[in-house]
Protein backbone atom coordinates (compact mmCIF):
# COMPACT_ATOMS: atom_id res chain seq x y z
CA UNK A 1 0.00 0.00 0.00
CA UNK A 2 1.60 3.40 -1.19
CA UNK A 3 1.60 5.80 1.47
CA UNK A 4 -1.11 8.31 1.86
CA UNK A 5 1.23 11.75 1.43
CA UNK A 6 3.40 9.89 -1.61
CA UNK A 7 -0.31 9.33 -3.54
CA UNK A 8 -1.29 13.18 -4.29
CA UNK A 9 2.60 13.71 -4.94
CA UNK A 10 2.53 11.16 -7.28
CA UNK A 11 -1.12 11.88 -9.02
CA UNK A 12 0.07 15.48 -9.45
CA UNK A 13 3.44 15.09 -11.24
CA UNK A 14 1.27 12.60 -13.52
CA UNK A 15 -1.69 14.78 -13.65
CA UNK A 16 0.99 17.72 -15.23
CA UNK A 17 2.84 15.46 -17.45
CA UNK A 18 -0.69 14.33 -18.81
CA UNK A 19 -1.48 17.82 -19.40
CA UNK A 20 1.65 19.03 -21.02
CA UNK A 21 1.36 15.88 -23.78
CA UNK A 22 -2.15 17.23 -24.58
CA UNK A 23 -0.93 20.05 -26.06
CA UNK A 24 -1.27 24.19 -25.35
CA UNK A 25 -4.45 25.58 -24.89
CA UNK A 26 -6.52 27.15 -22.07
CA UNK A 27 -9.69 26.38 -21.30
CA UNK A 28 -10.98 28.68 -23.33
CA UNK A 29 -9.34 27.54 -26.35
CA UNK A 30 -9.98 23.60 -25.21
CA UNK A 31 -13.08 21.36 -27.63
CA UNK A 32 -15.24 19.83 -26.15
CA UNK A 33 -13.51 16.36 -25.96
CA UNK A 34 -10.73 18.12 -24.48
CA UNK A 35 -12.63 20.00 -21.43
CA UNK A 36 -14.58 16.80 -20.94
CA UNK A 37 -10.72 14.82 -20.78
CA UNK A 38 -9.28 17.15 -18.61
CA UNK A 39 -12.63 17.63 -16.02
CA UNK A 40 -12.43 13.53 -16.02
CA UNK A 41 -9.02 13.89 -15.12
CA UNK A 42 -9.85 15.43 -12.48
CA UNK A 43 -12.39 13.58 -11.25
CA UNK A 44 -10.02 10.72 -11.13
CA UNK A 45 -7.39 12.69 -9.32
CA UNK A 46 -9.33 12.88 -6.07
CA UNK A 47 -11.34 9.68 -6.58
CA UNK A 48 -8.37 7.80 -4.49
CA UNK A 49 -9.45 10.45 -1.84
CA UNK A 50 -13.16 10.39 -1.91
CA UNK A 51 -14.31 7.39 0.57
CA UNK A 52 -11.35 8.78 3.24
CA UNK A 53 -12.07 10.76 6.14
CA UNK A 54 -12.75 14.55 5.78
CA UNK A 55 -9.45 15.07 7.38
CA UNK A 56 -7.55 13.22 4.82
CA UNK A 57 -9.01 15.09 2.08
CA UNK A 58 -8.04 18.51 3.39
CA UNK A 59 -4.63 17.10 3.90
CA UNK A 60 -4.47 15.91 0.50
CA UNK A 61 -6.15 19.45 -0.63
CA UNK A 62 -3.06 21.17 1.29
CA UNK A 63 -0.32 18.85 -0.61
CA UNK A 64 -1.98 20.00 -4.20
CA UNK A 65 -1.34 23.36 -3.20
CA UNK A 66 2.23 23.04 -1.55
CA UNK A 67 2.94 21.49 -5.05
CA UNK A 68 1.26 24.14 -6.81
CA UNK A 69 3.71 26.93 -4.93
CA UNK A 70 7.05 24.38 -5.19
CA UNK A 71 5.80 24.22 -9.13
CA UNK A 72 5.89 27.65 -9.79
CA UNK A 73 8.60 28.09 -7.60
CA UNK A 74 10.85 26.34 -9.43
CA UNK A 75 8.69 27.01 -12.87
CA UNK A 76 9.86 30.55 -12.20
CA UNK A 77 13.73 29.72 -11.03
CA UNK A 78 14.89 27.16 -13.60
CA UNK A 79 14.65 27.58 -17.19
CA UNK A 80 15.29 23.66 -17.48
CA UNK A 81 12.17 23.06 -15.39
CA UNK A 82 10.20 25.62 -16.65
CA UNK A 83 10.79 24.37 -20.57
CA UNK A 84 10.12 20.48 -19.56
CA UNK A 85 7.23 21.08 -17.46
CA UNK A 86 5.53 24.12 -18.52
CA UNK A 87 6.69 24.57 -21.91
CA UNK A 88 8.36 27.52 -24.42
CA UNK A 89 6.55 29.87 -26.85
CA UNK A 90 6.95 28.13 -29.95
CA UNK A 91 7.12 29.90 -33.58
CA UNK A 92 4.56 28.88 -35.39
CA UNK A 93 4.79 31.73 -38.30
CA UNK A 94 7.37 33.47 -39.71
CA UNK A 95 7.48 35.97 -42.53
CA UNK A 96 3.66 35.41 -43.74
CA UNK A 97 4.62 31.55 -43.14
CA UNK A 98 3.39 28.66 -41.20
CA UNK A 99 5.89 26.82 -39.86
CA UNK A 100 3.72 23.16 -40.77
CA UNK A 101 6.27 21.33 -38.40
CA UNK A 102 5.80 23.33 -34.97
CA UNK A 103 1.88 22.96 -35.80
CA UNK A 104 1.99 19.21 -35.83
CA UNK A 105 4.39 18.86 -32.45
CA UNK A 106 1.72 21.65 -31.13
CA UNK A 107 -1.75 19.74 -32.31
CA UNK A 108 -2.81 22.96 -33.80
CA UNK A 109 -4.73 22.28 -36.89
CA UNK A 110 -4.03 25.36 -39.91
CA UNK A 111 -8.03 26.29 -39.38
CA UNK A 112 -7.47 26.31 -35.38
CA UNK A 113 -4.72 28.78 -35.90
CA UNK A 114 -6.78 31.39 -38.80
CA UNK A 115 -9.33 31.21 -35.72
CA UNK A 116 -6.91 32.47 -33.46
CA UNK A 117 -6.03 35.40 -35.85
CA UNK A 118 -9.27 35.98 -36.94
CA UNK A 119 -9.59 36.55 -33.17
CA UNK A 120 -6.65 38.82 -33.07
CA UNK A 121 -8.03 40.94 -35.97
CA UNK A 122 -5.56 39.76 -38.15
CA UNK A 123 -7.03 39.62 -41.63
CA UNK A 124 -4.13 37.88 -43.69
CA UNK A 125 -0.95 35.85 -42.69
CA UNK A 126 1.24 37.71 -44.98
CA UNK A 127 0.44 40.99 -42.58
CA UNK A 128 2.55 38.56 -39.69
CA UNK A 129 6.32 39.04 -39.28
CA UNK A 130 6.28 36.18 -36.72
CA UNK A 131 3.84 34.33 -34.30
CA UNK A 132 4.46 32.45 -31.68
CA UNK A 133 1.89 29.88 -29.03
CA UNK A 134 2.73 30.88 -26.14
CA UNK A 135 3.30 28.14 -23.04
CA UNK A 136 -0.76 29.18 -21.98
CA UNK A 137 -2.33 28.42 -24.98
CA UNK A 138 -1.99 31.96 -26.52
CA UNK A 139 -0.98 33.49 -29.97
CA UNK A 140 1.51 36.30 -29.93
CA UNK A 141 2.80 37.72 -32.91
CA UNK A 142 4.44 40.40 -34.62
CA UNK A 143 3.00 42.52 -37.54
CA UNK A 144 5.34 43.19 -40.23
CA UNK A 145 5.70 47.12 -40.75
CA UNK A 146 2.95 47.84 -43.49
CA UNK A 147 0.77 45.72 -41.25
CA UNK A 148 1.03 47.44 -37.88
CA UNK A 149 -1.67 50.08 -36.60
CA UNK A 150 -0.68 53.78 -36.57
CA UNK A 151 -0.02 54.58 -32.83
CA UNK A 152 0.23 58.01 -31.51
CA UNK A 153 3.76 58.44 -31.33
CA UNK A 154 3.77 57.75 -35.16
CA UNK A 155 0.89 60.17 -35.86
CA UNK A 156 3.20 62.60 -33.88
CA UNK A 157 5.73 61.83 -35.43
CA UNK A 158 4.34 62.47 -38.79
CA UNK A 159 2.17 65.86 -38.03
CA UNK A 160 5.17 67.00 -36.40
CA UNK A 161 7.48 66.48 -39.43
CA UNK A 162 5.31 68.11 -41.91
CA UNK A 163 5.31 71.32 -39.70
CA UNK A 164 8.77 71.65 -39.51
CA UNK A 165 8.85 70.84 -43.25
CA UNK A 166 6.93 74.02 -43.68
CA UNK A 167 9.21 76.10 -40.94
CA UNK A 168 6.88 75.96 -38.22
CA UNK A 169 8.68 75.69 -34.57
CA UNK A 170 5.40 74.33 -33.54
CA UNK A 171 5.64 71.33 -31.50
CA UNK A 172 2.42 68.85 -31.29
CA UNK A 173 1.11 66.90 -28.37
CA UNK A 174 -1.68 64.60 -29.72
CA UNK A 175 -2.53 63.11 -26.28
CA UNK A 176 -2.57 66.79 -24.64
CA UNK A 177 -4.72 68.04 -27.97
CA UNK A 178 -7.02 65.17 -27.32
CA UNK A 179 -7.43 66.00 -23.51
CA UNK A 180 -7.78 69.65 -24.37
CA UNK A 181 -10.90 68.61 -26.69
CA UNK A 182 -12.35 66.27 -24.10
CA UNK A 183 -12.50 69.04 -21.41
CA UNK A 184 -13.73 71.62 -23.81
CA UNK A 185 -16.55 69.10 -24.52
CA UNK A 186 -17.12 68.33 -20.52
CA UNK A 187 -17.23 72.11 -20.20
CA UNK A 188 -19.75 72.58 -22.68
CA UNK A 189 -22.29 69.54 -21.13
Amino acid sequence: MMPFVLKPIILFVSAVILLRITGRRSISQMTIAQTVVIISMGAMIVEPFADKSVFKTVVAAVIYIVLLIIFEYFEYHSNKFEKLFVGKSVLIIEDGKIIPENLKKLKLTPTELDSRMRQEGIKRMSDIKRATLEYNGELGYELRKGASPVTVDDMEFIINRILNNRGSNKHINLVEELNKKVDKKDSVM
